[in-house]
């Protein structure tokens, strides 16, 4: 669009400056205005934030409470399989014992049934 009165280039420059000072005010209005939902949307955005710390937290204190836990029921299975392969092993040695004890007896026995017989037989033969 023409502009009908006589513009010179000073007319258009002082115009376009009080164009550019119009929307720089505009702009800090706007600005000031929109400050107290700013303000509040970043004291929501912390908030939100330290609640979502928060729950972080509390899932890596769960989180490691439960590994703990697993930890503690793993020790406890593997004390227990040791205390029965423990026991079991004992057993078997005892069994052991027990089968050379009863083998030493059965020689003694034989042993002594041996020497009566002989004793018997030197007394017959006497």
């Amino acid at each position: 669009m023409k502009n009908i009165a006589d513009s010179k280039f000073v007319d258009r420059r002082s115009t376009a400056a009080d164009a550019k000072a119009a929307l720089l005010r505009a702009y800090l209005a706007a600005k000031e205005a929109a400050e107290p939902t700013l303000l509040a949307r970043q004291a929501e955005r912390k908030a939100i934030a330290v609640a979502r710390e928060e729950r972080r937290a509390e899932r890596d204190r769960a989180k490691a409470e439960e590994q703990e836990r697993l930890l503690a029921e793993a020790a406890q299975r593997q004390a227990l399989i040791e205390a029965a392969a423990r026991a079991e092993s004992d057993a078997r040695e005892a069994a052991q014992k027990n089968r050379v004890s009863r083998v030493i007896e059965d020689e003694a026995a034989r042993k002594a049934e041996r020497d009566r017989r002989y004793a018997n037989r030197k007394a017959r033969q006497a």
